[in-house]
C-alpha cells in the first residue's frame, strides 16, 4: 500500500479537553513559568553561595549593631549586597574581606541581576513575539484547509492534499488532544486544541475564512455536530466528512456536508474488489493515492476541448460534472463538452500535481 496507515495517537483520560488555544509550529515560547522557576532557583543558588562566602570570612566584616557576624547576618549582608541596596550597617574592613568582595561578591551581584532582570525581559519579549506571530498568522490566513481530527483518516487526508500542492502553512488541525496537536506541530502544521463542536474553537482555526473543511472525527455524532457548526460559520466552504456507519451518511449531508465518505463501507468494498480481482484492487488503491502512479483528479474543461466529445479529451475522462449533475463518460448528455463543465479524469501523478497547483 503506497500510503502507510498510521494509528491514531492514544488519548489519555486525564487530558484537559476544555483547554483551547492555537499552537504554531516551532513555538518560540515554551512554558514561560517553568523558565522563570529555573531562573529563580539559579538566583537562590547565587544568594546561598554569597552567604557561604561571607560566612567563611566573617571575621573580616564588622556589624555596627554588635560587632560580629552570625549566619543570619551573613545572609542579610548577601541579600542587600546582591540587590545593590547596601545599607552600610555591615561592612568588610579586612583586606581579605574586601578582596573577596572584589573578586567574588561583585561578579555574583552582576550574575544575580542578569538572572532576574534578564528573565523578566526575556519572558516579556518572547511572549510579545509569540503574540505578534499569532496575529500575523491570523491576518495572512485565507482560503486554507481546516482538518478536524488528526488520526489515521485526518493524516491520510492531509497527505493527499499536500501531494496535490497544498502547502503546510495552509492547513490547520483541530483536535481535543494536546499530544495530537504537538504531533501536528512537529510535522509543520498549525494546531488548535479544543472540541470542534464548539464554535469558539472553530473560530480560533479561522474556519470562517477557510476554503474547505475535512471532518475526520472518531465518532459519527461528533462529525454531525462539527458539520453543523462549521456550516453555520462558513456557508461557502466545501465540507467533506467521514462516518463509520453508512446509515449516518444522509444525516451528514442534511447537516451541510458536500461529500460524505463511509470509511468502513469503503474499506469493505475495496477488500471485496481485491478478492475478486487483486489487480483491480491495486489500481483503485493507486487512484486514490495522490502523488504516485495514476491519479484521479477534477479539472475544468479547456477551451480547446469545448464542443468535443468526452472521448476526445486530452486525458482519460470518466465523468463530467455539469452544474450539480454528475454524468458518466458514456452518458449521451455528457457530449459535447461545455466551457462550464468540470472533468473527472485519470492522469499520471506529475500531471495531477501540476493541475492541482494551478487550481
Amino acid at each position: 500500500m503506497k500510503l502507510p496507515g498510521q494509528d491514531a495517537i492514544a488519548r489519555q483520560a486525564g487530558e484537559n479537553l476544555v483547554t483551547r488555544r492555537v499552537k504554531l509550529p516551532r513555538r518560540v515560547v515554551d512554558r514561560p513559568l517553568r523558565q522563570v522557576g529555573k531562573r529563580l532557583l539559579m538566583a537562590l543558588g547565587v544568594l546561598v553561595l554569597t552567604t557561604f562566602i561571607v560566612w567563611i570570612d566573617r571575621s573580616g566584616y564588622h556589624d555596627n549593631a554588635d560587632g560580629g557576624l552570625d549566619l543570619l547576618d551573613a545572609a542579610y549582608y548577601a541579600t542587600v549586597t546582591l540587590s545593590t541596596t547596601g545599607y552600610g550597617d555591615i561592612v568588610p574592613y579586612s583586606d581579605s574581606a574586601r578582596l573577596c568582595n572584589i573578586l567574588l561578591v561583585t561578579p555574583l551581584r552582576v550574575l544575580f541581576l542578569i538572572i532576574l532582570v534578564g528573565t523578566t525581559l526575556e519572558v516579556l519579549t518572547e511572549r510579545t513575539r509569540e503574540e505578534w506571530r499569532l496575529n500575523r498568522w491570523r491576518a495572512n490566513l485565507r482560503e486554507h484547509t481546516v482538518v478536524v481530527g488528526f488520526g489515521t483518516k485526518g493524516r491520510s487526508a492531509i497527505q493527499t492534499l499536500c501531494a496535490t500542492g497544498l502547502k503546510k502553512e495552509q492547513v490547520v488541525v483541530v483536535d481535543p488532544s494536546a499530544k495530537v496537536i504537538e504531533a501536528a506541530n512537529a510535522e509543520g502544521f498549525v494546531g488548535v486544541i479544543g472540541d470542534a463542536t464548539r464554535s469558539d474553537v472553530l473560530l480560533r482555526a479561522e474556519v470562517q475564512k477557510a476554503r474547505q473543511v475535512v471532518i475526520a472525527t472518531q465518532r459519527d455524532d461528533t462529525a454531525v455536530l462539527v458539520t453543523l457548526t462549521a456550516r453555520q460559520l462558513n456557508r461557502g466552504a466545501k465540507i467533506v466528512a467521514a462516518v463509520r456507519e453508512e446509515e449516518n451518511a444522509p444525516l451528514l449531508r442534511q447537516s451541510g456536508a458536500d461529500a460524505v465518505i463511509t470509511s468502513a463501507s469503503a474499506a469493505g468494498r475495496l477488500l471485496g474488489l481485491s478478492v475478486l480481482s487483486p489487480s483491480a484492487g491495486t489500481v483503485m488503491e493507486d487512484l486514490i493515492q495522490q502523488g504516485s502512479g495514476l491519479d484521479l483528479v477534477e479539472r475544468p474543461v479547456k477551451k480547446s476541448e469545448v464542443g468535443r466529445g468526452v472521448r476526445e479529451t486530452e486525458d482519460l475522462t470518466v465523468s463530467v460534472l455539469r452544474g450539480h449533475r454528475l454524468l458518466a463518460y458514456d452518458d449521451a448528455r455528457a457530449s459535447p463538452l461545455q466551457l462550464t463543465d468540470r472533468l473527472i479524469t485519470i492522469v499520471r501523478a506529475g500531471g495531477a500535481a501540476s493541475e492541482g497547483a494551478a487550481e
